[in-house]
């Protein structure tokens, strides 16, 4: 889900850059069935059921990870402002690696996951214990 995520920002880039209908079906064809309201729409359900899946993973695998969890979605937000700017490195992924603040907070995503598959803390799972009898 958040490659769909990122592959529905990427075409929502390319269609708010081309600005004409007809000329982004002439571009690509399955920008004929495209609105920007659509693309949207469809980023905000991939956003929605991507975090869902790793808050479920977090939850089932590694409860540690959930301090990761702020820094996954200001990334995704940091990546959802970069679509709406123009000749954006989100339409092509290969520059992504120019956009210093996008690569600041991967830095520190992969430096707090590496953290956290590391350490053990016995008192969040004791915080998130199930008191369901």
């Amino acid at each position: 889900m958040i490659g769909c995520y990122f592959m529905a920002l990427k075409r929502f880039s390319e269609f708010r850059e081309i600005g004409s209908s007809l000329v982004a079906s002439s571009y690509r064809k399955s920008f004929q069935h495209y609105t920007e309201r659509r693309l949207l729409q469809s980023v905000s359900f991939y956003a929605s059921f991507a975090m869902l899946m790793f808050g479920l993973f977090i939850a089932r695998y590694r409860l540690e990870l959930i301090f990761a969890f702020p820094l996954v979605a200001l990334m995704m937000a940091t990546y959802f402002d970069l679509a709406f700017k123009p000749h954006s490195a989100v339409q092509n992924p290969e520059k992504l690696f120019r956009e210093p603040r996008l690569m600041a907070e991967l830095a520190t995503l992969v430096v707090v996951i590496a953290v956290m598959l590391y350490f053990n803390l016995p008192w969040l799972h004791r915080l998130f214990a199930s008191s369901a009898l």
